[in-house]
C-alpha cells in the first residue's frame, strides 16, 4: 500500500472531531471507512466521476472488499492527512489509503477498498470497467 505504481493520487486533511471518538478520545474503528470515503470522493472528482456522475452514467460502484490496518490510534483534535491512490481501474476500482499525522508524518493507518461497477438498469455486476470510466480517466492519465 504505497504510492509506487499509483495511477492517480490525492490528499485531504481533516481534524478529528469529538463525535468520532470513544470515551478515551480515540477514534472508533468504524469511522475509518468514512475517512477513506472523504479521500476517495476527492480522488473521483479529479476525473469528474464522483457518485453523482456514476449514477448518471447508469452505474453504481459498491465496495466489495475493504481492509484497514490500524497502526496507531487517531485522537480527538488530531490533524491527519488521508492520501488515496488509484491502483487499478480495468476490471474494478482499487484504491489504497494511508492516514498520517499531518504534523509528524507518522503513518497511523493503511487500507484499501475495491469497488465494482453494477449496471443500475439490471443490477448486473460488470466484469470489466464500463467505457464511461475509461473516458473520464483519459482526461487525467494515460489509459490503455
Amino acid at each position: 500500500m504505497n504510492s509506487k505504481r499509483a495511477l492517480l493520487s490525492t490528499q485531504v486533511e481533516i481534524e478529528i472531531p469529538f463525535h468520532d471518538c470513544d470515551p478515551m478520545q480515540v477514534v472508533w474503528h468504524g469511522n475509518y471507512a468514512r475517512y477513506f470515503e472523504v479521500a476517495r470522493c476527492e480522488l473521483l472528482r479529479l476525473f469528474d466521476y464522483d457518485y453523482e456522475q456514476m449514477q448518471e452514467s447508469g452505474y453504481m460502484w459498491p465496495i466489495v472488499d475493504m481492509r484497514t490496518k490500524y497502526i496507531a490510534p487517531l485522537r480527538f483534535r488530531q490533524k491527519v492527512t488521508i492520501t488515496a491512490h488509484l491502483k487499478e481501474y480495468q476490471h474494478r476500482l482499487k484504491l489504497d489509503y494511508i492516514i498520517t499525522d499531518s504534523k509528524s508524518g507518522q503513518v497511523l493507518t493503511k487500507g484499501y477498498t475495491v469497488q465494482v461497477a453494477v449496471a443500475i438498469a439490471d443490477q448486473q455486476m460488470q466484469y470489466v470497467s464500463p467505457d464511461v470510466l475509461l473516458t473520464q480517466l483519459k482526461k487525467v492519465i494515460s489509459v490503455e
